[in-house]
């Protein structure tokens, strides 16, 4: 089987991979820090706001001993698998946080608003932090009823300190 051709350097992978090789090239035993220090380089190279862990998420432990075109290439490979995953899952949470917007006029509790801005703007919400629902039972009775009308989840699967998010 011929070996694929390098890839090109001005490919925002490419940055990344370098960061990556030099990262443990100096330190392989922090393959997290390189990880991640490569997703940010990435993220730098696109010109986006945050920094997303594509590479992070795409490879695997055997993908880290690898140099130069081969780990390029298993960047390449990373990326080009990590974002149809991130692909699917933004269009869950957009069609989650859809859902929670429609319903939201629904919802006749007082300060239900500012409860539901919350929802959309955070990763988790625990009921404490609802204020804007007067009261801590308000505030669970609340993220139940979004759990039950499906538009919500109970992330922690505990029965106590319960963590929600869209």
């Amino acid at each position: 089987m011929a070996r694929p051709a390098p890839l090109r350097p001005g490919w925002p992978g490419g940055s990344a991979a370098l960061v990556l090789g030099a990262v443990l090239a100096d330190a392989p035993q922090h393959g997290a820090a390189a990880l991640v220090l490569a997703d940010a380089a990435l993220a730098q190279a696109l010109g986006w706001d945050h920094v997303i862990p594509l590479l992070a998420v795409g490879m695997m432990r055997r993908d880290l001993r690898k140099t130069d075109d081969d780990l390029r290439l298993a960047c390449h490979e990373a990326i080009v698998t990590s974002v149809t995953e991130a692909a699917r899952m933004a269009a869950d949470l957009a069609q989650r946080a859809a859902r929670l917007s429609a319903i939201a006029p629904k919802l006749r509790a007082r300060g239900s608003d500012e409860a539901v801005q919350m929802f959309l703007n955070r990763d988790a919400v625990a009921p404490s932090a609802l204020s804007s629902l007067n009261s801590d039972r308000s505030a669970r009775r609340f993220c139940d009823r979004l759990v039950e009308l499906g538009v919500a989840r109970e992330l922690t699967g505990r029965d106590t300190f319960r963590l929600y998010g869209v």
